[in-house]
């Protein structure tokens, strides 16, 4: 079955804020939640909407989907995360505030403000990086170096956040689990909730001797130089994802995404549409009106371009192949000329003397001279 537009499943519009968005998932959450809701397929649905949500709620995610629709989700992990499909957009976070307004805990079955500091594996932080490019950089390809702060395992104690591994033990209030359980009167009866263990703070593990060089934290901030491969064809706003290359992950989680976007300088002849090129070329009159073989400037060289006899004003040629390299394909875009007639602002008197002879043997027969002459009679 075809996968409905993730607008549509949480019931807002493409340009919906980040707000209204989340609003509208936490409504439909509490709505289908299996242990809540009545409805048939609830939990199908309770699942479509985290689906949703993981995508919309990341601003990454966002705009590619914006961009590509279902097909760009493939391999970022789309409703794979966590339970139900909840995963970069917060997802147990997320559920944790809804349940702890429907219940008033820390949590329900399991899941929510329990989960949100517990000690499973989960992936790093995504980074965004912009990255100003010539006009020919983009259409060509080039490769970057580009630098980024980020948060990395720290090397000397592996992650671990301790001096040695003698220094962890298992945490003995909750038993390396993160959480402890708590029962709850609730308005669907006495509910067994979870929160967040505050000997080890989630963390499952108690150190007794922490990593002199993260204190404890298993991370480090550094800056890192990364090499981009940006393919030909990138266009002005397009970003491209380097898996791994986020913020480190937390209790052997993965490690995040790097998000690289591009801002593309303007071209001094060239406009860019598409794939396509747009320029203007100036022409006289004589070679407007006798035809004449010009050059044009490409990206990769000048071309000729014939121009017809009788050829008028702002008249646009079409030169095949001549465009932008399509990302990824073999294709090319297209180069639009479009033909300015110069008029000279002086003239000599021997050329004053042949337009003059020029125009009293011009034909005005046609139509559009007729139909001038109608106008003012």
């Amino acid at each position: 079955m075809a996968k409905r537009d993730y607008y549509d499943v949480l019931g807002v519009s493409k340009g919906a804020s980040e707000q209204e968005i989340k609003r509208a998932y936490r409504k439909l959450a509490k709505q289908y939640h299996p242990d809540v809701s009545k409805e048939a397929n609830a939990d199908v649905k309770f699942k479509e909407v985290g689906e949703a949500y993981d995508v919309l709620g990341d601003a990454n995610k966002r705009a590619t989907y914006d961009q590509f629709g279902h097909a760009g989700m493939e391999g970022m992990g789309a409703g794979g995360g966590g339970f139900g499909g909840f995963g970069g957009a917060g997802g147990f976070e997320d559920l944790g505030d809804i349940f702890e307004s429907m219940f008033g805990g820390g949590g329900f079955g399991g899941f929510g403000g329990g989960g949100r500091s517990s000690n499973r594996a989960r992936k790093g932080n995504d980074l965004q990086k912009i990255v100003t490019i010539t006009f020919e950089e983009a259409a060509f390809g080039t490769t970057k170096d580009i630098t980024v702060n980020r948060e990395e395992e720290c090397t000397k104690c592996a992650g671990s956040g301790a001096r040695s591994k003698d220094d962890v033990k298992t945490c003995s209030t909750c038993s390396g689990s993160g959480r402890v359980s708590q029962l709850q009167n609730t308005i669907l009866g006495r509910v067994q909730t979870q929160a967040t263990c505050g000997t080890c703070r989630g963390q499952g593990k108690e150190i007794k001797h922490k990593c002199d060089s993260c204190h404890g934290h298993g991370t480090v901030n550094k800056t890192k130089t990364i090499e981009v491969k940006i393919p030909a064809g990138i266009d002005d706003g397009q970003q491209i994802r380097l898996s791994g290359q986020g913020e480190a992950g937390v209790n052997g989680g993965p490690s995040g995404d790097l998000y690289v976007g591009f801002k593309v300088m303007g071209h001094s002849f060239f406009e860019r549409d598409g794939y396509d090129l747009h320029c203007e070329v100036p022409i006289t009159f004589t070679q407007a009106a006798l035809g004449d073989e010009i050059e044009i400037p490409t990206l990769d060289g000048k071309v000729s371009l014939k121009i017809p006899v009788g050829t008028q004003p702002n008249t646009d040629f079409r030169i095949r192949g001549k465009g932008i390299k399509q990302i990824n394909r073999e294709a090319q875009g297209d180069l639009y000329v479009r033909v300015k007639l110069i008029v000279p602002k002086k003239i000599s008197d021997r050329q004053k003397d042949l337009l003059k002879e020029f125009n009293s043997l011009e034909d005005k027969s046609d139509s559009i001279w007729s139909k001038l002459k109608k106008a003012f009679k």
